[in-house]
């Protein structure tokens, strides 16, 4: 069934928003604000339903032409920059309002001039499509493959590098022992990752080749990263997330001089901040075993890391009054209790890096009751896409 629809917004995950006659909510994904389009239903729930768009009866003025052609994932793609970054920000302080926590201004965002091939790694999966070799990204729903040849999102030299990569798959793909290609056929996926001192490196499945390293850079410091391990997608946004978390730790030093960076990965927060003591916790040994690393490259003395579930070792964490609790945790949020613990603790300053706004006001919603929010700012590290970071500076209640 096709219904027209007045499009009120865009929320988060960038589906435009609007009603049926019915009353009920109809998600339409590359709808924009202020748009009236021609949807046709394709799921039914009792509350909502989704819809394709068909037809764009009234356009907005800020739907531009994607230019380059879009991928799959790429939700802003018919948005001029100024709309995407003023729609991101407009779902960031919805988040806050509807979960009753105050903002004490208007969150700053921090933004690259461009909105194309940022990405320093990426994932593709190889399929067959009309009986033959496709490699490239999932499209959803379903497990389909489209096409990728030139990756609007990708660095300019993983695209220069993408052509010979792809015919030395395909080749793996469609030449020798069938064992052998049923072994790079069941693997199905490629990853290829770039960094300015380390250069391309790819490799085919979920494991690169043993021992395989990725020098990065934050904060003028270089790290060493396992090379399936966690970096930041967008160099230069993620320089300016590095330093602003730096900055807000150099400003509380006197009172707080240490640091507790939990979810730690392999340092790079606590390292770049330079404190008079790091404790760091992460659950991957690989990822503590280069936080390590780092920190003896870095002549980082008095540091520790320890492997395990945050929530798991609250009663090891040295939660004191001269402590900066640094939280990055993955997009699920805090563990359980983790929160109610850090606000019960005699910590005076929490720095939350959090890529999920949604998880990220269920747990201010409890670091409230001891703390308060002094400042929130957002990162548009992945321009074109549904999602952002966001960092909030908390100061305990006196």
């Amino acid at each position: 069934m096709t219904s027209t629809v007045n499009i009120a917004k865009v929320v988060y995950g960038g589906d435009g928003l609007g009603r049926l006659g019915d009353g009920r909510v109809v998600f339409v994904p590359g709808a924009l604000p202020g748009e009236q389009v021609k949807a046709e239903i394709v799921e039914e729930k009792p509350r909502y339903v989704r819809a394709r768009l068909v037809e764009i009866v009234e356009a907005s003025p800020d739907r531009t032409g994607a230019e380059p052609p879009p991928i799959p994932g790429m939700a802003y793609a018919n948005f001029t920059r100024k709309a995407e970054i003023e729609t991101k920000a407009a779902q960031l302080a919805d988040f806050f309002e509807r979960a009753r926590i105050p903002l004490p201004s208007p969150p700053v965002c921090e933004a690259a001039e461009g909105a194309f091939n940022y990405r320093n790694k990426v994932v593709y999966h190889f399929g067959m499509e009309n009986g033959e070799w496709v490699l490239g990204y999932r499209k959803e729903p379903g497990h389909s493959v489209v096409d990728v040849e030139s990756d609007p999102l990708a660095r300019r030299e993983i695209n220069l590098a993408l052509p010979a990569i792809r015919r030395h798959v395909m080749s793996l793909l469609t030449q020798g022992a069938p064992n052998v290609r049923k072994t790079i056929e069941r693997k199905g996926n490629l990853t290829i990752r770039w960094s300015l001192a380390s250069g391309v490196k790819w490799w085919v499945g979920d494991r690169p080749p043993p021992n395989a390293v990725m020098k990065e850079c934050a904060c003028g410091r270089t790290f060493e990263v396992p090379a399936d391990g966690f970096w930041q997608v967008n160099p230069e946004v993620a320089q300016r997330l590095y330093r602003s978390v730096a900055d807000e730790f150099e400003r509380g030093r006197a009172a707080a001089p240490d640091i507790l960076d939990l979810y730690c990965g392999v340092g790079v927060f606590g390292l770049c901040c330079r404190p008079r003591s790091l404790f760091g916790v992460e659950s991957g040994k690989q990822a503590v075993a280069f936080a390590e690393r780092n920190a003896a490259a870095q002549a980082m003395g008095d540091a520790r890391f320890v492997m395990g579930q945050v929530g798991q070792l609250l009663k090891e964490i040295p939660f004191s009054e001269t402590a900066t609790v640094v939280l990055d945790p993955p997009r699920s949020g805090l563990e359980h209790h983790v929160a109610r613990a850090i606000a019960k603790s005699r910590a005076p300053r929490v720095l939350y890096v959090s890529c999920d706004p949604a998880t990220l006001v269920r747990d201010l919603r409890s670091l409230a009751q001891a703390f308060e929010i002094r400042s929130v700012r957002w990162f548009d590290m992945f321009p074109r896409t549904a999602r952002f970071e966001t960092f909030v500076t908390l100061e305990r209640k006196k």
